[in-house]
């Protein structure tokens, strides 16, 4: 009998109105895109409303309860209004009906809500998303959801956890279920932070490496090549900017702008070390006079010729030759003398870039994992 009324559409009461209670419903983060800003969740609900045209009398059909297919009578729409995409189902093909007119079922909602999480103390991040939940209406006609008791499923969903959401009004028909939202820290931090500190720690121990040789400036720049490269891969599973750019890419930026100044520093420091000057190309060889008091190519060549001279011919004297010799001798001293300083300069000046480079690395990487960590900003969540 119940089945052959085919009431499929809401019922119609003076207020153009229907109560909807919801006795129970059950929330459930299933995953967090956290590169698209995306919380993929699941509702369970149990309905529980009044149809007065599916009411009996007990004395003709002695039976309290029926067990009707949700097919063949209305039964109400639940959605997510702030949700890029809501699907509902139904529980169970089948609902329960009491003589007196009463019906309850069970719906499942999976939902993608587009929650813009405050990012920016990323991987140490926290937020609270909303997510709208509602029946259908327009114009004051249609369903009024009446909620009682809120369950929160709490289960880790990738590196997110949700903590106990709670139920909220914005005003009569306006209801979401407030869900906090964090990050375990741990993995992120093993695999985004603690490696560019290492690197970082790597390029800093490399200045006990010799300026000659260019065994240091190889290491630097494969530390550079190597951080570069890391920064790429990272790239599609660093988060969205959302409305607070993450701190972690200025985190990295420092790291990259440390590696290389630290990189460049060396190279200019190895042509000190071996030319004596900061110059960024190489003088090339020519003819010069021979008039400077330390000697040049041409007067050394000109002491070994007469020195070879006098030792096969006999054509000079000895005072002349041994003047010869000395003047031969005191210019290569003389350019040992001006290389030993040129190098002690350079090792200095590394020496004093070391000791900048430790402390401003020291200040910096420690001050911006504590910005992560201890400064927050609040992100205003577009309500609906």
């Amino acid at each position: 009998m119940l089945i052959k009324k085919e009431y499929l559409s809401q019922p119609q009461t003076e207020n153009c109105t229907q109560n909807i209670f919801v006795k129970f419903l059950e929330y459930q983060t299933l995953s967090v895109d956290t590169k698209s800003l995306l919380l993929i969740s699941r509702l369970r609900a149990t309905l529980e409303w009044t149809d007065p045209d599916l009411a009996w009398n007990t004395s003709v059909y002695q039976f309290n309860e029926v067990i009707l297919p949700v097919s063949k009578i209305w039964s109400p729409e639940l959605h997510v209004t702030n949700g890029i995409t809501t699907e509902m189902s139904h529980s169970s093909p089948d609902l329960l009906a009491n003589s007196k007119g009463t019906v309850i079922h069970s719906v499942i909602i999976n939902a993608q809500v587009i929650c813009e999480v405050n990012l920016f103390n990323y991987p140490f991040a926290s937020d609270k998303c909303p997510v709208a939940i509602q029946g259908w209406s327009r114009m004051g006609c249609g369903t009024n959801l009446v909620f009682g008791e809120l369950k929160t499923v709490i289960a880790s969903s990738g590196e997110w956890e949700t903590g106990n959401a709670t139920l909220e009004r914005k005003r009569s028909d306006r209801n979401f279920i407030l869900v906090p939202l964090s990050i375990k820290s741990t993995q992120p931090f093993i695999t985004l932070v603690l490696p560019s500190i290492l690197i970082v720690i790597a390029d800093a121990v490399s200045f006990a490496l010799p300026l000659g040789g260019g065994e240091r400036n190889g290491f630097k720049v494969t530390l550079v090549l190597s951080f570069t490269m890391f920064l790429i891969i990272l790239n599609d599973e660093l988060p969205g900017d959302g409305e607070c750019s993450p701190i972690i890419r200025f985190h990295f930026c420092c790291c990259l702008v440390i590696l290389v100044v630290s990189m460049l520093w060396s190279m200019v420091m190895t042509r000190l070390f071996a030319e004596g000057r900061f110059g960024l190309f190489r003088q090339s060889k020519g003819p010069v006079s021979g008039n400077a008091g330390g000697g040049n190519a041409k007067e050394d060549e000109e002491v070994k010729a007469e020195v070879g001279v006098d030792v096969l011919g006999g054509v000079k004297e000895d005072g002349q030759i041994l003047k010869k010799v000395v003047n031969f001798l005191e210019a290569i001293d003389g350019k040992t003398r001006e290389s030993d300083r040129n190098q002690r300069f350079a090792s200095k000046l590394d020496h004093i870039f070391f000791w900048f480079y430790l402390n401003s690395g020291i200040a910096t990487l420690p001050t911006s994992n504590s910005v992560m960590v201890a400064l927050t900003f609040s992100v205003l969540h577009r309500m609906f």
